[in-house]
């Protein structure tokens, strides 16, 4: 029987070892290592997100994933210095600031990237 209780997110990395250090170690997500060659991420809230090898990954052209923080700018500062650049889109479609802090589309937002080119965000909580 379908039941959406026990729902889960997933997605594609072309590097395993590339992504459990970069969530694991360089974010500090819990990340255990699964049968069959993945990951699993625990998320704060206890939500489950699996991640999976694809060798010829293509990174999705949207966000992936969202991490909800209090002050977007205190975040940016952390993740800039953990060498995680936040200053990824420059352009009309996405005006951000010098720290690449999108604040004219509603929450303060600011985009990055993991290992494998898949787009993470910090969003300011509302």
């Amino acid at each position: 029987m379908f039941t959406p209780d026990r729902a889960f997110s997933g997605f594609a990395v072309k590097d395993l070892g590339e992504a459990k250090a970069f969530y694991g170690d360089t974010l500090g997500i819990p990340v255990q290592e699964l049968d069959m060659g993945l990951l699993e991420l625990t998320l704060g809230s206890g939500a489950k997100v699996m991640v999976y090898p694809k060798p010829d990954h293509v990174p999705a052209v949207f966000t992936i994933m969202n991490f909800d923080v209090d002050d977007v700018e205190a975040a940016v500062d952390d993740l800039n210095d953990r060498g995680i650049a936040t200053k990824i889109y420059d352009d009309a479609d996405f005006p951000t600031d010098a720290k690449g802090i999108s604040r004219d589309m509603g929450p303060a937002i600011a985009w990055f990237l993991d290992p494998s080119g898949n787009v993470l965000a910090v969003v300011e909580a509302s």
